[in-house]
């Protein structure tokens, strides 16, 4: 297991890599200048302060050597990249591959700091809608299988068309039209009443905020993994150990979950890692239709704000996490398919 596990670990670290640049190269491209975000009247700014900025901040670089000051920092030698005879040094960091992610353009604050305070909103939105999508979306699946061609197969099948289809952004505004606006039911947004001033139990209050937004985000893992499921369902109950089984006079609930749905399960743990990227992309649009206070709403304000620590952080984190959840699918396949030797 370990040696399996260690080399899903090595065919990692090249992804990791690819992605990070990929993101850096997106940024370089788009179109503004960071500067102009800290100065704020450019125009107006002295051009020897603005270009000592540039130079302290690293952005007089070429772009492969700001990558590298970003990955590896800068603390442990000098480059000369220019040719003038002088280290072309900026800010002192230890670099990404160290735990410094930099310091923030617009927060003035280190980006570490700044994911820190928000990754627990967001890793609670995006688990919460990865354990209901699955849960319902297994359910689903195993009903639309055991009532194949029926009214149920039939309703099930429309919602995960309809749940595919559906825009996040323009379900999450009609859901806060009916259940804030029209019924004052739910809260609108945020993640907590600013108005509860220690009154009640905070951690209802947090489950009443959550309901939309985790609604919202796990409606599309809920359709595709019921569909999913109810595919490899009906091809497990064909087989011959299932009909076995309901011929030595087994309950049919006992050869549904018990028998047919293990195997059936195998391939749909392979898509754990692809649901946890999915969700953490589309974290980002909920977080700004609900004011979920999470990272996605500050990796929009930060593109807008070509901040580039923050947005290269959060990319980061945002990887690892994607990379973490393929090496689950990949350790849980092995736990569901006993035929599966790790060598």
């Amino acid at each position: 297991m370990s040696t399996y596990i260690l080399r899903k670990l090595l065919l990692a670290i090249p992804t990791f890599f690819g992605v990070t640049i990929i993101a850096f190269l997106i940024m370089l491209a788009a179109p503004g200048d960071p500067i102009d975000l800290i100065t704020f009247n450019p125009t107006r700014t002295d051009p020897a302060a603005t270009e000592s900025l540039r130079r302290k901040l690293g952005l007089d670089q070429p772009p492969l050597m700001q990558y590298v000051y970003w990955l590896i920092g800068n603390d442990w030698t000098e480059f000369d990249v220019d040719g003038d005879g002088q280290p072309d040094t900026p800010g002192e960091r230890k670099g990404v591959l160290r735990g410094d992610f930099g310091q923030s353009l617009k927060h003035r604050r280190p980006v570490s700091d700044l994911i820190r305070e928000k990754i627990p909103a967001t890793l609670l939105l995006t688990f919460s809608a990865l354990i209901l999508g699955y849960s319902a979306g297994i359910a689903l699946g195993v009903f639309a299988a055991v009532y194949h061609r029926t009214w149920i197969d039939q309703t099930i099948r429309i919602f995960t068309v309809v749940g595919n289809a559906m825009p996040q952004f323009w379900l999450g505004l009609l859901l806060i039209i009916l259940f804030s606006v029209n019924l004052g039911v739910l809260p609108m947004s945020g993640m907590r009443d600013i108005t509860n001033r220690g009154g009640g139990f905070a951690g209802f209050d947090i489950l009443k905020h959550m309901i939309m937004p985790v609604f919202v985000l796990s409606l599309s893992t809920v359709a595709f993994i019921s569909r999913f499921t109810r595919t490899e369902l009906l091809d497990v109950l064909a087989k011959d150990y299932v009909r076995t089984a309901n011929a030595k006079g087994l309950a049919n609930s006992s050869v549904w979950w018990l028998h047919a749905l293990p195997n059936a399960l195998i391939p749909v743990a392979t898509f754990l890692g692809p649901a946890l990227g999915t969700l953490l992309a589309g974290a980002v649009i909920v977080e700004k239709v609900f004011n979920w206070p999470g990272m996605g709403r500050m990796v929009v304000d930060a593109v807008f704000n070509r901040d580039y620590p923050l947005v290269m952080g959060s990319v980061v984190i945002a990887a690892l996490m994607y990379i973490i959840g393929l090496l689950i699918s990949d350790i849980l396949y092995t736990f569901l398919d006993p035929r599966v030797r790790l060598r």
